[in-house]
């Protein structure tokens, strides 16, 4: 009679285990609510969105606001058009605002924080973010800086060695 007792306790530790772990797995996945089960959907048109994900938070000073719905591309402009969804408490959203593509540290995951505007218009359900910021790609921020550091000093030291022997040449051909 103990055995059946102590499997039936082992069973409900091993239950609880796994409900912990399937916690955790959405904890961790930040698929926890975010401020209500309603919602209204915006869309927002980037030309670089990095590695922006379906499920992606949306934020706005840091607070979680919304989550990326669907990422496509518009086929007119080759930009990809996101739809957000931010919940319904967050009404008071004004319609100018802007949208930055932002990186969770160095090399986190990539998500959308949003800076309010000052217009007492506010996004609607199916309203359209117009201002834009796409993704920083570090591979063409180090590119930039390479051919910024390599092509401008040397021709500005070129520029003024050339200037200095003109002047030099100038002084000696004067009596």
């Amino acid at each position: 009679m103990q055995s059946k007792a102590l499997e039936i306790l082992v069973g409900f530790f091993v239950c609880l285990g796994v409900a912990a772990v399937f916690v955790l797995t959405f904890r961790v996945a930040s698929l926890d609510s975010y401020g209500g089960g309603d919602t209204y959907s915006v869309t927002a048109k980037f030309a670089n969105i990095g590695g922006l994900k379906t499920g992606a938070a949306v934020t706005m000073a840091g607070v979680k606001i919304g989550r990326v719905r669907s990422i496509q591309i518009d086929p007119a402009s080759f930009e990809a058009v996101v739809k957000i969804d931010i919940a319904s408490s967050y009404d008071k959203i004004p319609e100018d605002s802007s949208a930055k593509i932002l990186t969770a540290g160095l090399l986190g995951d990539q998500y959308i924080g949003l800076e309010p505007g000052g217009l007492d218009e506010y996004l609607a359900d199916g309203s359209e973010l117009m201002l834009t910021q796409g993704a920083i790609v570090l591979e063409n921020l180090i590119g930039q800086f390479l051919s910024s550091q390599t092509g401008g000093e040397d021709d500005k030291l070129a520029d003024a060695i050339g200037k200095l022997a003109n002047s030099l040449e100038q002084q000696k051909a004067q009596p």
